[in-house]
């Protein structure tokens, strides 16, 4: 079963394919995506990494947390699912 890793603290520089690169180590990975921001396109200083494998993605978890990636310590963690958004006021 696959499982997502939230990656945080990027530098501005990181891609999607260095993402991919510094987690390929640990296992197969469904998808590495660095988060931009949709009217700038610039990164907003994370993404998330999906492996195929979950324990492969605790492994790269425990030992890339803290890690240094292109010049900027990472934080690595499980990633949560969002909560829905209400757009506003709550509704009943």
């Amino acid at each position: 079963m696959s499982k997502k890793l939230f990656v945080g603290s990027l530098s501005w520089d990181t891609t999607d394919e260095t993402l991919r690169t510094a987690f390929a180590s640990y296992g197969e990975i469904a998808e590495a995506k660095v988060i931009t921001d949709r009217d700038t396109g610039r990164s907003r200083g994370f993404g998330f990494v999906t492996f195929e494998d979950e324990q492969d993605a605790e492994r790269a978890k425990q030992e890339l947390d803290g890690s240094m990636l292109d010049g900027r310590n990472i934080h690595v963690d499980e990633a949560r699912e969002r909560k829905p958004r209400t757009g506003g006021r709550d509704r009943y």
